[in-house]
């Protein structure tokens, strides 16, 4: 089992940069594919970045490509959500779960395919 914690997060002003941390213990995360999602008060949660097991492939949604990209350090066991040009609308709390249920190539947008979840990070964007 793999233990999930999210550092990172902040208060930043619109068109700054942020760079969120999944770091995980208990299993090596070459064992699971990674996604970030994020939840802003009052609404579901949503998918923001996902990342296959083999790092490989990596899907976004639409609201954060071409600002968004997820990276992995395996050296460190750690996952990273870069976050540029960010806006009012990205405010939210933002999650990394982790699957070891989906194949080498894989990622999932829905939430029900992953497991494993960190706490969550805040981030707050001022306009």
């Amino acid at each position: 089992q793999v233990q999930l914690v999210e550092s990172g997060g902040g208060l930043v002003q619109a068109g700054d940069s942020l760079r969120l941390s999944c770091a995980a213990s208990g299993r090596t995360l070459n064992n699971y594919a990674m996604g970030w999602f994020r939840q802003a008060p009052g609404k579901e949660r949503e998918f923001v970045a996902g990342m296959s097991r083999s790092g490989s492939s990596t899907n976004y949604a639409i609201s954060v490509k071409g600002r968004f990209t997820t990276s992995k350090d395996n050296a460190q066991n750690t996952v990273y959500l870069q976050m540029n040009r960010l806006k009012p609308e990205d405010t939210a709390v933002y999650y990394c779960a982790a699957t070891s249920r989906l194949a080498y190539v894989s990622t999932s947008r829905d939430r029900a395919a992953y497991d494993y979840w960190g706490q969550g990070t805040q981030v707050t964007v001022s306009s």
